[in-house]
């Protein structure tokens, strides 16, 4: 390579009044402020992320619950939520855009429309029954009726299971590893609306179940529920959550304290001076890896895109990639959508 060597001084002065003249044609253009925090313009691709992208809002949970009990139309919606009528409209508007409802006329006059679950709302059953099953494991409540869901063709009661399709092993966080996929790559990061919390606490919505409440607190934020996914990816440091997440150092903190209150992280001092902390997952969070697994299955199948999914699970106990199937934790078997009945109450 050439290496150009520096041009010879001149020994001859200029006349000060052209240098003066020069220098005044020169405009100072002001230098811009640097952002206290800079973000980057994306984020390592996870179907996870993507799939909280779309459900992690609370009151879209709560519209999804309602709708898997079988609610369908907008006045009983807001009748069993509590729901402002502006509010419950621009969700169901976001869950028509996402093509997780479908809307269709019932009444012609005047026109009065329905809301249903399309496939790929339904899709999001497997998702539900892990909650349930995390929910039933940890905060059983006799009078809650999901915790009592029967399989009818064993005619038992029943805690829905997930296990790999292929050795049909229980899948656990401790037997699963994870891979590059052929999506891998970046996500184009929210912007900070559609990242904020819900303005309304879940608490205003009337005949809230406790378990349903705890869900909302879980996955109703999508922050939280970022923090809790970016545990299970082997994050347990401060600045190890903001580089993931790209989030702001007071959010990130919010966040981390209030996962710690639900007792799903658990708080240890990794360095006395100055003191600093790491995060890591209890008992109880680790608990919440099928959902993990079943969040990033939909968002596989329905948000990946023409270049595949960003990442596969490897089942490590036989090999193979994880394909995970609800079962009965009863007669053992698969356990469908149809498979499965809530009792009244």
């Amino acid at each position: 390579m050439a290496v150009r060597k520096p041009a010879a001084r001149s020994h001859t002065r200029a006349p000060r009044k052209v240098a003066v003249k020069a220098a005044a044609k020169v405009v100072r253009k002001p230098v811009p402020k640097r952002p206290a925090i800079t973000i980057p313009a994306g984020i390592s691709a996870n179907s996870v992320v993507r799939a909280l992208n779309v459900i992690g809002d609370r009151w879209i949970l709560l519209i999804l619950y309602r709708a898997f009990l079988g609610s369908h139309r907008f006045d009983d919606f807001q009748r069993t939520t509590g729901m402002a009528r502006s509010l419950l409209a621009d969700r169901l508007k976001r869950l028509e855009r996402t093509g997780i409802l479908q809307r269709t006329p019932y009444q012609k006059r005047p026109v009065r429309y329905e809301y249903r679950l399309t496939e790929k709302g339904a899709d999001l059953h497997d998702a539900a029954m892990m909650i349930v099953r995390w929910e039933k494991r940890w905060h059983f409540d006799r009078k809650t009726p999901v915790h009592h869901l029967r399989h009818i063709a064993c005619d038992h009661g029943f805690t829905p299971e997930l296990r790999c399709k292929h050795c049909r092993e229980i899948v656990t966080v401790r037997h699963v590893s994870l891979k590059a996929g052929p999506g891998a790559g970046s996500d184009r990061r929210l912007g900070p609306r559609a990242q904020r919390r819900s303005s309304l606490p879940a608490r205003h919505a009337k005949h809230l179940p406790p378990m349903l409440e705890r869900a909302l607190e879980v996955l109703g934020d999508r922050w939280t529920s970022h923090v809790i996914a970016a545990a299970f990816y082997g994050k347990h440091r401060f600045n190890e959550f903001q580089e993931t997440l790209q989030i702001a150092t007071n959010l990130l903190a919010d966040r981390l304290e209030r996962v710690v209150k639900l007792g799903l992280l658990e708080r240890t001092a990794y360095q006395a001076r100055p003191k600093r902390y790491e995060y890591r997952l209890t008992e109880s969070g680790r608990d919440l890896f099928p959902l993990v697994v079943e969040l990033m299955r939909w968002g596989d199948r329905w948000l990946a895109g023409k270049g595949g999914v960003p990442e596969i699970l490897i089942h490590d106990s036989c090999g193979k990639p994880l394909v995970p199937v609800m079962t009965c934790d009863q007669c053992h078997a698969v356990v469908g959508r149809d498979d499965v009945s809530v009792p009244r109450g």
